[in-house]
């Protein structure tokens, strides 16, 4: 008994396939999202409505502040012989509130979480707020 194969040779051009199932991925329309601006599109129009185009809101990079911050837990490494640290001079501009103090700082930042705040003042310490005069303690 010939072969599949054999059977077609000679004689046909497609070896029962059509014209061009054979052929990589030739049946389907090509791989992947190949073809959905072309013969695809009405698939893309009916089950992919949302494909292509922008959606949701970028705000602009100056409406919005990004904080470079450290915790309370993290002070007690950045501060002198006296227990003051500016955190300024490490280019830190806020301080938050996790963690333990274990000894009285006196911090110098720009801004400061009330937790942050509370648990510096529970351990004897101070926070001074460097910047603007209306800078008042924020939530974290």
């Amino acid at each position: 008994m010939p072969s599949r194969t054999n059977k077609f040779r000679g004689r046909s051009r497609y070896h029962g396939r059509g014209k061009k199932a054979g052929r990589g991925a030739g049946k389907r329309g090509g791989r992947g999202n190949a073809g959905l601006n072309k013969h695809k599109v009405m698939t893309r129009i009916k089950y992919m409505p949302n494909h292509w185009g922008m959606h949701g809101f970028n705000r602009d990079p100056s409406l919005f502040k990004v904080h470079v911050t450290v915790n309370v837990s993290q002070l007690s490494d950045m501060t002198d012989d006296d227990g003051n640290v500016n955190l300024g001079n490490y280019h830190i501009d806020k301080l938050l509130g996790s963690g333990q103090v274990n000894q009285a700082i006196s911090v110098t930042v720009e801004h400061a979480s009330a937790k942050a705040v509370e648990k510096i003042e529970a351990a004897g310490g101070s926070v001074t707020l460097s910047g603007d005069a209306d800078n008042e303690w924020e939530e974290e």
